[in-house]
């Protein structure tokens, strides 16, 4: 390519984005210098918290700026190099945003095995998904044989592997997604043992129905209807580890009906039930060594199946992006930038 093209924040959104919060610019491409390398991006993680960074409200990380490149996560082949870490050919796993070239100095910058049959999985399901599924679920859900895990989002990039764990640890596992076609991948492909269309008038009953014992675990990353419905299921000593909310991430106000947080507190006091957010490289950082070696084992035994859904062209990631936040994509998003 004789330029970069970036995909930079235009505007910052008001409720939910829209094509005009996103521009497509086009640069030169830079060079490295004594230090660096040049960075060619093959493939770029589109991911939920995205949404948050477009926003200038406070937060766990600071904001994009205006007109500034989009984060993201990347794969990417070190194009040029004068760094003696790094070699021309290396496939690294870095943070090089929505572009096609950008300039590191390595740090941060993890070079991938060079026999990685398809490296895109170093943004999912061994990458920052994959790795807030095993530590959300293990650490701060504990599953223990026969306890029922209700898990959100369950066709997607954390969601589908947090409930093939928690199968893996003897668990009843209901599964929540949006559609026929999720659902029935998430029973028949992934083996959870129920799966109920979020999208049913009748949902809030059916999910009682499938949790005659109550709810022992429920991996949150939902919010809004999904999680009035889990409520009042949960048992005595429930645990909620809560990883995002992706139904009120473009609320600009409180939404409409009457206020929940008594009966939610009261809820957490009388059951004595343990809720918890996290950040996973700000909390478990130290610990994804672990979570690869286990994953990687789970994968080469054929233990844990995972699904991408691939968006072709860096042009394409701001609609995808916003699909991705109404729920369209099926499976671990990315983009194939380089063609």
């Amino acid at each position: 390519m004789s330029s970069n093209r970036q995909i930079v924040l235009n505007s910052r959104p008001v409720g939910a984005p829209t094509p005009a919060d996103f521009r497509l610019i086009e640069s030169a491409i830079p060079t490295p210098a004594a230090g660096e390398i040049l960075l060619r991006t093959t493939y770029l993680s589109l991911d939920p918290y995205m949404r948050g960074r477009m926003s200038d409200a406070p937060s766990y990380a600071p904001p994009v700026a205006l007109n500034d490149v989009m984060v993201g996560g990347t794969i990417a082949r070190v194009e040029a190099s004068n760094h003696p870490q790094f070699k021309v050919g290396d496939v690294v796993l870095s943070y090089s945003g929505w572009q096609d070239y950008a300039i590191s100095n390595g740090e941060g910058v993890n070079i991938l095995p060079a026999d990685m049959a398809q490296p895109s999985m170093a943004l999912g399901v061994l990458g920052m998904p994959g790795f807030t599924a095993y530590m959300g679920l293990l650490d701060i859900g504990q599953p223990k044989a026969g306890d029922t895990v209700v898990v959100a989002a369950a066709s997607g990039a954390v969601g589908a592997i947090v409930g093939q764990i928690a199968k893996l640890n003897g668990c009843r596992v209901i599964g929540i997604a949006g559609g026929k076609d999720k659902c029935d991948y998430v029973t028949n492909e992934l083996g959870f043992d129920v799966c109920i269309d979020r999208k049913d008038a009748d949902f809030a009953a059916q999910l009682a129905a499938a949790c005659p014992s109550g709810i022992d675990v429920y991996f949150e990353s939902v919010g809004g209807a999904v999680f009035d419905a889990v409520l009042p299921l949960l048992n005595v000593g429930a645990r909620i580890p809560v990883c995002g909310l992706i139904a009120h991430y473009n609320d600009q106000q409180l939404p409409a009906g009457p206020d929940r947080l008594g009966l939610l507190m009261g809820t957490l006091l009388k059951k004595r039930i343990k809720m918890q957010g996290f950040i996973i490289f700000d909390d478990y950082g130290h610990r994804y060594g672990e979570f690869f070696s286990a994953m990687s084992q789970w994968l080469s035994e054929g233990k844990i199946k995972f699904k991408e859904d691939v968006v072709q062209g860096l042009e394409n990631a701001p609609e995808a992006f916003m699909g991705l936040l109404e729920g369209k994509n099926f499976g671990k998003l990315v983009v194939r930038v380089e063609q």
